[in-house]
């Protein structure tokens, strides 16, 4: 026994020194269908790094990247970044990638904390390019400089003051976003949030309280109604699914063990919209609001939260203007993000100090600054529009310089103008148009395609409504990590694409943009809604509600985690609550 266990130790050792010998294929069969993911890990790089006083330098001459997150949108950028030409310094308050669209799963303790994190120095050292890593928290940054100033975590640091300085040629902000509270009195003192694991640590150590403290003989009944009342604040997919984890938490786990108080629980959720989950098909709303009203989970619509104390929430109908009151036991506050402080100084820099998050162009690129990129919640592309460039259009096309536009001459750079602004692809697809001739013609009235000639001025009657259809991107996972990797691609391809561009025309100017703009292509969405049910909305207007899209999300987000232990682990936690339950002590 003790020469297979030491053995095993030298096997496992060779694998830990030699990354490059671990070859792995998983194949997880999830009901009836397959899994089949692959991974190769590089050699590990380890950069020379040399402190002098307060700053940080670098030894080589390479490119020096500064990534300022370890959410999606970093950890994306990171995993992607393939080319040796940089060397990368990550600074970050938290030593770990989490896996957020399962914090409310962490919350009842349907999946653990640890099986949803991955230490950002296992991602990083698995890769052929240079990576640091800080745990600190970046508190300036000086754009004209290109400095970024960080404090070291009072975890470890001693004084909990120790301030360093890192240098730069790109900076990339992937720091995400804070709880938006929208200064509602009460709000950061007496709700919780659900942005980070400790949050949902805390949420799962305060549902078990509240049900410790209903059960002691001293409470009136009164109270064990109040201690039990649980109140979600905000009906978009963070709010509903923690009210479907916690409405199954207490119906399948906790009712058995706390039998004495199970009719006094109650979930409410408050939405100050007319619906619940208003960013999906309407299907998916009126059958999760059904659903939920069959279960016994009071839905609250058109009621918008004015002021939170340590008992009570008071709200405002929206509709009437009526003021009440409610009484809870612990509330979550789950309605949007807002801007960091570190990011909003930043904004104010840069001339952008009345937005609500960093404004880029459609290259990810910060409006104002050089080799500086924000990508993920904290930014916001600013795309550009088709009406504010009409006029270079016209010029760029008409090649003849006739004054007037044919459509062969449109259809020469109908595609750059298509890639340069994309909201004219979507506006015609939405007209139902096979291509631009279409669009012309209809400017034109009967005319045959072949012989519209279009002036400057009818040009801009056919694309008058063009911008319309612009819209902001969601801040969603999905985005930020297709942000993530974007913008890996570019700096892989940098140096190649400046000798070669491979971008649209530039009509205000000559030859081509560097890159491709950004393009984000929806993968679809779910909405887990509990009792083994989730709504799943995908693209092509498809939508499924059910056991099945359940299973679909299993697997999925199986497929998503970002290694394979993370993988095993959430596993094996489904499969541990399916067999034994929930765990419900307060560690």
């Amino acid at each position: 026994m003790r020469g297979s266990f030491t053995i095993f130790q030298r096997v496992s050792r060779v694998f830990r020194d030699n990354p490059s010998l671990s070859k792995l294929l998983v194949v997880v069969t999830v009901s009836g269908g397959g899994l089949v993911a692959y991974a190769e890990a590089n050699q590990v790089n380890s950069p020379q790094i040399t402190n002098s006083s307060s700053e940080v330098d670098f030894v080589s001459k390479k490119k020096k990247v500064v990534v300022l997150g370890t959410g999606w949108a970093g950890t994306s950028f990171l995993r992607n970044l393939k080319s040796p030409s940089y060397e990368v310094q990550v600074v970050s308050p938290r030593n770990y990638f989490a896996f957020t669209p399962l914090l409310p799963s962490v919350t009842c303790g349907t999946v653990e904390p640890r099986s949803i994190v991955e230490p950002i120095r296992n991602i990083v050292r698995k890769k052929s390019v240079d990576v640091q890593f800080c745990e600190a928290e970046c508190i300036k940054i000086d754009a004209k400089n290109k400095k970024v100033y960080c404090r070291s975590n009072q975890n470890n640091n001693l004084n909990g003051q120790e301030e360093f300085v890192v240098d730069y040629d790109f900076l990339v902000i992937a720091m995400g976003a804070n709880v938006n509270t929208f200064n509602t009195p009460g709000v950061v003192e007496n709700c919780h949030f659900l942005k980070e694991v400790e949050d949902a640590q805390k949420i799962r150590r305060t549902v078990i309280d509240c049900f410790e403290r209903a059960s002691l003989p001293t409470v009136s009944a009164e109270e064990k109604k109040r201690i039990l009342h649980f109140a979600v604040v905000g009906g978009g997919p963070t709010g509903v699914e923690f009210a479907a984890e916690l409405h199954d938490f207490v119906n399948e786990d906790l009712v058995g063990l706390y039998p004495g108080v199970k009719d006094l629980v109650k979930i409410t959720l408050l939405e100050a919209g007319d619906h619940i989950l208003n960013m999906f098909d309407k299907r998916i709303t009126a059958f999760a609001e059904g659903k939920f009203q069959r279960e016994g989970i009071d839905v609250k619509t058109g009621s918008m939260v004015v002021k939170v104390s340590d008992k009570e929430i008071t709200t405002k109908e929206m509709k009437t203007g009526e003021i009440s009151s409610i009484p809870y036991g612990m509330a979550l506050w789950s309605t949007g993000i807002g801007t960091r402080p570190v990011v909003k100084d930043f904004m104010t820099q840069v001339g952008q100090a009345n937005r609500r998050a960093l404004a880029t162009d459609e290259w990810l690129r910060v409006e104002g600054c050089d080799n500086v990129y924000a990508l993920g919640d904290c930014a916001t592309i600013n795309q550009r529009k088709v009406m504010e460039d009409i006029s270079a259009i016209f010029i760029k096309a008409d090649k003849d310089k006739s004054g007037t536009l044919t459509v062969k001459e449109f259809q020469e750079v109908i595609a750059d103008i298509c890639e340069r602004y994309p909201q004219v692809e979507l506006y015609l697809k939405n007209k139902q148009m096979r291509d631009i001739a279409d669009l012309l013609k209809e400017s034109k009235g009967d005319v045959a395609k072949e012989s519209i000639e279009l002036s400057i001025e009818e040009l801009k009657s056919a694309l008058s409504q063009v911008d319309s259809q612009m819209k902001n991107l969601p801040a969603t996972a999905q985005v930020a990590a297709q942000q993530g990797v974007y913008l890996a691609k570019c700096f892989n391809r940098m140096e190649e694409c400046e000798k070669n561009p491979e971008g649209p025309l530039r009509f205000r100017g000559s030859g081509r943009h560097r890159f491709r703009p950004f393009r984000y292509k929806h993968l679809g969405q779910f909405a887990p809604l509990g009792g083994e049910q989730t709504a799943a909305q995908l693209p092509g207007d498809w939508v499924s509600i059910g056991q099945s899209s359940q299973w679909l999300w299993y697997s999925v987000y199986a497929s998503k985690q970002v290694s394979w232990r993370n993988r095993a682990l959430v596993v094996s936690d489904w499969a541990r609550r399916f067999i034994f339950g929930r765990d419900s002590s307060r560690i």
